[in-house]
Order: structure tokens, then C-alpha cells, then sequence
């Protein structure tokens, strides 16, 4: 079984990441697409971030429609920092304590994320556990990070033209995020006054 890890703040997630989500599972013929939500982000400021168990409510919410979507808490339960080489840990342990069979894993993340990994904790363990797949817009080309091309995969999806950073924008200035996220995403912003000034 080929299982993707999609992990991020999503803070708040929108369309990008599910077109992404989706196009990784076609392109690579996943079973499933586990969201893991960060608890912590080591790299990210925490100044005007919703709390983690919110943005675990709002991924929940925007992934109920897809059958091959899931979510996961392995990152906002677990204490301290998030990092990849954990999650990805985490969750392989937990598909062994239930007794099910081991899969091929593929960690998809931005791009210009997966440009920095060697800055990320443990980069070769990741590399060994998981198939990297960095999404991307259409034209982006990815710098070298130094890694065995046999495990990074790039995959162009053009709603990556939406942003977490530019729906947080337009809710702190009063604009519409209509369209850039799932409606039951709009009503808990709205519901928990998230991003406003």
C-alpha cells in the first residue's frame, strides 16, 4: 500500500492543498493522503497562528468529502517542536501496533520547503522513510537540495497559487476568501475570529 503524509500548519488549509492532496494521489497512486496539522512548527512564529487544535478541526472539515483523505493528531499530541522526521515515524509506528501491513510512504510538501530540507532535523532519515514530493506552481523550478533524485518527485499544481499567508491577509483586511477555502473552513474562521487585527 502507498500511503501519502501531507503535512503543514495549514493555517487555515485551502483548495491548494487538496488539489495538491489529490493530484499526489493520482500521480502516485495513493491509497490514502493522512493531513497532519503541526503542533509546534519549529520554523514559524506563533503571532497571530490559530491554535493547533482548531486548525485540526478546520483540516477535519475540509477533508470529510474525500474518502482517500484523512487526518491525523500524531503532531499536535506530540509535545514540543514538530518535525518531519517524527511524523513520519509516528505514523509508520502506529500502522505496525494495529498489525497492518507496512506501506511505501511519500511525504508531500511545497517546494520551496522541500529546497531547505537539508535545514530540517534528521534530513537523511526522512529521505530513507519516505518518498519526498514537493509541490509546486506551474514554471517553479526547484534549486538543487542535494538530494538522490530517485527520492523527490516535483508536481505542479496551479491552485498552489493560493496561500495561507494571503487568506490570513484577506481576513485581517475584511476581503473574501469565497473560493480559496472550503466553506466549513470560512464559518470557523469566522466562528473563532481567527486573523483578525
Amino acid at each position: 500500500m502507498r500511503i501519502g503524509v501531507m503535512g503543514g500548519s495549514f493555517d487555515p488549509i485551502h483548495y491548494g492543498h487538496l488539489v495538491a492532496a489529490s493530484e499526489a494521489a493520482h500521480r502516485f497512486d495513493l491509497a490514502r493522503v493522512i493531513f497532519c496539522p503541526t503542533g509546534q512548527a519549529w520554523h514559524k512564529s506563533t503571532d497571530r497562528r490559530a491554535p493547533a487544535e482548531v486548525r485540526y478541526l478546520m483540516t477535519v472539515v475540509a477533508t470529510a468529502a474525500d474518502p482517500r483523505f484523512d487526518v491525523s493528531r500524531v503532531d499536535i499530541d506530540r509535545p514540543g517542536p514538530t518535525y518531519t522526521v517524527d511524523t513520519l515515524r509516528d505514523l509508520r509506528d502506529e500502522r505496525a501496533d494495529a498489525g497492518l501491513p507496512a506501506a511505501e510512504w511519500f511525504f508531500i510538501t511545497g517546494a520551496d520547503a522541500l529546497a531547505e530540507i537539508l535545514g530540517w532535523r534528521d534530513p537523511e532519515k526522512v529521505v530513507e522513510a519516505a518518498q519526498l514530493v514537493g509541490v509546486t506552481r506551474p514554471g517553479h523550478v526547484l534549486a538543487d537540495p542535494g538530494l538522490p533524485q530517485a527520492r523527490v518527485s516535483l508536481l505542479e499544481v496551479p491552485a498552489l497559487a493560493i496561500s495561507s499567508t494571503d487568506v490570513r491577509r484577506r481576513v485581517a483586511e475584511g476581503a473574501p476568501i469565497s473560493y480559496l477555502v472550503p466553506d466549513g473552513v470560512a464559518h470557523l474562521i469566522a466562528k473563532h475570529g481567527l486573523y483578525r487585527t
